[in-house]
């Protein structure tokens, strides 16, 4: 069975429309905000260096499925799990939930990448040891 990484996100003002409901490109935020403390509980950092090399993991893919409206000061319960990790991307589930009520399904796919100042990223295989701290959130197809 897999680990499922849980936070909470209450709804800010600023990220309503004038109705007080979330707006739909909030989740986007949220999401990345949920992706950052992932990594963060697994020691790691999303702009870091190997071999004096700087690397990050820029993203290539969203989406987020709408449920229900969360409104403004809802406090939303965030799982994250893994449902692919790649030779050299990792794609992330986020559902958010209120109550126990689905309000957002999220994916992101994000690539591991060299980050140089003068020129694109360039995609790398995802380093091994990363690769371990993340195979315990991955799903069972």
């Amino acid at each position: 069975m897999s680990k499922t990484f849980t936070t909470q996100r209450m709804v800010e003002f600023c990220d309503t429309d004038m109705a007080g409901i979330m707006h739909f490109a909030s989740f986007f935020h949220y999401m990345e905000s949920v992706e950052h403390e992932f990594i963060r509980s697994l020691g790691l950092s999303i702009y870091t260096k190997i071999d004096g090399q700087p690397i990050s993991f820029p993203r290539v893919a969203a989406k987020c499925d709408f449920k229900s409206p969360a409104m403004c000061e809802d406090v939303m319960d965030a799982e994250l799990t893994i449902s692919h990790i790649g030779r050299t991307s990792i794609t992330y589930q986020i559902d958010f939930s209120k109550g126990g009520k689905p309000v957002a399904h999220g994916e992101v796919t994000c690539v591991c990448c060299n980050i140089y100042h003068d020129r694109p990223p360039e995609s790398i295989p995802l380093p091994p040891d990363v690769i371990q701290l993340l195979k315990p959130y991955l799903v069972e197809a």
